[in-house]
């Protein structure tokens, strides 16, 4: 299955010369390009919207930068998925594991980059679109902190939660989009000089467990091996109040985007899709203010955690791959799972890097590094150095 929307190919050339010269790239069809609809994955999103009136700022700054535009790829319906499938516009491939599905929302570029159309994608990352495609096509994948990067001319999902990503197949080409797209501004906890402490999550290791004890047993040596010497319970045996606020205010936040325009067209959705909307008929917005204020706290928490050079690790997904044919039960454990898991960058705002292992047996091996908010550059750099001191763990 391709990764592209259908149709003619999305294509623009380059409007300046510069760092990332002769790179081709993708946009995940959540992101406007001047001239075309954004369809958001879903055929009455497409109807009932014109086309873009100019390039989304992020779109523009890498023609800017020399790059050329080189299609819009598929997305997981107006973004509320992990899983990479579209009932409409169908699942594209994953193209090293071709039995497993891609993940999503950002799939189609995350595909179209594992598949070498592309030498690096936008995508989009709000729970996890881009970590957890990342982690299933064995790319670098890059969530930078929320607000980070313009969120102008993107359909809005949850917006105090997405954030506009890229995956690469390369640390290098990561890092030049990065050099392009984030702020130049350093935060004091990457200004301070003292050593990173590279701090182990233990409630992320220990998910992974439950689904994989022995690439739990991997991950965590290979985790150690990079210097993980430190490790922190950092959910204090509340992982559920997690899972709950993230999935609560998420809901107030696309309820307040979409949901008069869901109301208003009754839109056609997938099965799996139209069940999750449907959840926003039942939220009690009397705990509006609750959640909010508990979203609050647990980011105060998590700046003071992340002020003094720490950051912090974790393995990108609960399970190396979901195959296509997973299960209902199958896939439910992997939302709860991969949405406390991810619920740390997100809560936070913080950036988040999925880094592609590999070893002897054949499917990915992800781990994923949290840095401060603001951190992002820092945090490329200390993904680079990774890389350079490791590549006997077969980091690529």
């Amino acid at each position: 299955m391709s990764a592209f929307i259908s149709g003619p190919r999305v294509q623009v050339g380059a409007t300046a010369s510069g760092p990332l010269d002769g790179l081709r790239f993708a946009v995940k069809d959540l992101i406007d390009v001047a001239g075309v609809t954004t369809g958001g994955g879903n055929p009455d999103w497409r109807e009932s919207h014109a086309a873009a009136r100019r390039h989304a700022p992020c779109v523009g700054a890498l023609l800017d930068a020399g790059a050329a535009l080189d299609g819009k790829t598929i997305t997981d319906e107006l973004a509320y998925s992990l899983e990479g499938a579209n009932h409409h516009d169908g699942t594209p491939l994953n193209p090293r594991w071709p039995r497993a599905l891609p993940g999503g929302s950002s799939s189609g570029s995350a595909s179209a980059v594992a598949g070498s159309e592309v030498d690096f994608a936008l995508g989009t990352d709000t729970g996890g679109s881009v970590r957890v495609p990342a982690a299933f096509c064995g790319l670098w994948g890059m969530r930078p902190s929320h607000d980070a990067i313009s969120l102008e001319g993107v359909l809005p999902f949850a917006p105090c939660f997405d954030t506009v990503g890229w995956f690469a197949r390369s640390i290098d080409v990561l890092t030049a989009v990065g050099d392009v797209l984030l702020p130049e501004a350093v935060s004091p906890a990457t200004a301070s000089g003292q050593p990173i402490c590279l701090t182990r999550v233990v409630e992320a290791f220990a998910a992974r467990e439950r689904n994989e004890p022995d690439d739990a047993l991997r991950l965590d040596a290979l985790a150690r091996s990079l210097g993980a010497d430190t490790s922190l319970d950092l959910f204090a045996g509340d992982e559920a109040r997690w899972l709950a606020c993230y999935q609560i205010v998420q809901d107030l936040e696309i309820d307040a985007s979409l949901g008069d325009w869901i109301r208003a067209t009754q839109p056609r959705f997938g099965p799996s899709i139209a069940a999750r909307f449907a959840r926003l008929e039942t939220l009690d917005r009397k705990q509006a203010a609750q959640w909010r204020a508990t979203q609050r706290e647990l980011r105060s928490a998590l700046d003071a955690m992340l002020g003094l050079d720490t950051v912090l690790l974790i393995p990108t997904t609960p399970v190396a791959l979901l195959p296509k044919d997973a299960s209902g039960a199958a896939i439910g454990r992997f939302y709860d799972d991969a949405l406390t898991m991810n619920a740390i960058a997100a809560i936070g705002g913080l950036p988040q890097i999925t880094l592609p292992f590999t070893d002897e047996i054949d499917r990915p091996l992800a781990l994923s590094i949290i840095g401060a908010r603001g951190s992002d550059r820092a945090l490329l750099a200390f993904a680079r150095d990774l890389y350079s001191r490791h590549t006997s763990a077969n980091l690529r």
